[in-house]
């Protein structure tokens, strides 16, 4: 279990909704992964890296909205720099599931 946290704590994540608009293979990541450009509204477009190639094909994830952390630092990905964190959970074999809004949202709105 990790270390309690403050509410003050989890008020500093960032945490918003977003599309993605772009899907790109990224063969040069150590892990198979996918280059995801994901447009937060009046926040605009920011790239992730995200290792969801087992059970999202690039056609899954076009047009399919996505909970993400947008106030980490940016983060050098081999010849990428991910400027937010998909957010999912791992499955029981290990894969990755997207956590998503049940109903369309705006993009840029907040998670709470």
């Amino acid at each position: 279990m990790k270390p309690t946290i403050t509410f003050e704590d989890f008020l500093k994540v960032d945490i918003k909704i977003g599309t993605i608009i772009e899907v790109n293979d990224f063969p040069k990541a150590r892990k198979p992964a996918y280059q995801l450009k994901i447009d937060f509204g009046v926040l605009g477009v920011k790239k992730s890296s995200a290792q969801i190639t087992d059970l999202y094909s690039k056609e899954d994830l076009h047009k399919k909205q996505v909970a993400a952390i947008i106030n980490f630092k940016p983060r050098q990905i081999a010849n990428f720099m991910s400027e937010c964190l998909v957010l999912g959970i791992y499955n029981t074999d290990g894969d990755v599931v997207l956590l998503q809004a049940s109903k369309g949202i705006k993009n840029g709105e907040q998670v709470s």
